[in-house]
């Protein structure tokens, strides 16, 4: 996968919601990985993206750190 231009405005450090990872044409929020929420979600049963935080019952987040490391595993 290449690295793309948005992969550069997520934060250095912190966490991430879904909407900041794949987008959100409404708010305007370009993804960073182009993939369906479904993709995305079998991808995280699959162990292929990180699992996710549950920081509350409906609220769901990344470390930001876990979603860099997708761009640099697919470099090697």
């Amino acid at each position: 996968m290449q690295t793309p231009e948005k992969y550069y405005s997520l934060p250095e450090t912190g966490l991430v919601r879904l909407s900041q990872i794949l987008g959100d044409k409404k708010k305007g929020i370009p993804a960073v990985i182009p993939v369906s929420k479904s993709t995305w979600w079998a991808g995280v049963k699959s162990g292929r993206y990180p699992r996710p935080i549950k920081l509350g019952e409906r609220t769901t987040c990344w470390n930001v750190v876990d979603i860099r490391k997708i761009f640099n595993q697919d470099e090697m």
